[in-house]
């Protein structure tokens, strides 16, 4: 499958698995509040597991967040493109529906070219690790599609994962940070990049 015909999926409504380079992930039109309620549900998870927002370029960030804290623009720079996603406040008058987020989202630039260019064309889009809840997250396009099936409608490939673990979550609301998810970027490096940070 092509990156057109996955914008024609995502603009219909449908869902896309798309490369990433942590794991494959499980992609929809943000702004579509059914296709992100059929997100949630092929994976089998609920709203209080929202889903997170990839974006292609740096001009994407100010349509989905708001001004990132001094802290959060440190870790991006640093880490962008990359396995870091970091939960911040939203952009106002978005009016998207991705699930219980208490105003704030979770965003992420990937280094997969594929992805950045159907992020580029496409938009940020809502995208969740491309598998059923509770079960391992897919390296590969075939992985995705043995649990996810035709319940996807484009199935973008490129290969197995570069790097192969699910992002570190990095929640940055303000200049406190709080890591909720250890992934591919460890503990001791944010760690370290936060105590060397002088705003």
């Amino acid at each position: 499958m092509t990156i057109p015909e996955a914008i024609s999926a995502i603009r219909d409504g449908g869902l896309v698995v798309m490369p990433t380079d942590t794991v494959y992930g499980l992609a929809a039109d943000p702004f579509n509040k059914e296709a992100v309620d059929l997100l949630l549900t092929v994976k089998g998870r609920g709203r209080e597991k929202p889903s997170g927002i990839l974006i292609g370029d740096w001009e994407q960030l100010p349509l989905v967040a708001a001004p990132l804290p001094g802290v959060a623009r440190m870790l991006a720079d640093k880490y962008w493109p990359g396995a870091l996603s970091l939960v911040v406040w939203q952009a106002e008058g978005l009016g998207w529906d991705l699930g219980e987020t208490g105003g704030t989202v979770m965003v992420r630039m990937p280094a997969d070219p594929v992805a950045r260019d159907l992020l580029s064309q496409a938009g940020p889009l809502a995208v969740s690790s491309a598998n059923l809840h509770g079960e391992p997250a897919a390296t590969t396009s075939a992985e995705a599609r043995r649990q996810l099936g035709d319940r996807v409608t484009v199935y973008l490939d490129n290969g197995p994962s570069a790097v192969g673990t699910a992002s570190t979550i990095v929640r940055c609301t303000t200049d406190e940070i709080e890591v909720l998810r250890e992934g591919a970027v460890s503990v001791a490096e944010i760690a370290a990049a936060v105590r060397d940070f002088h705003p």
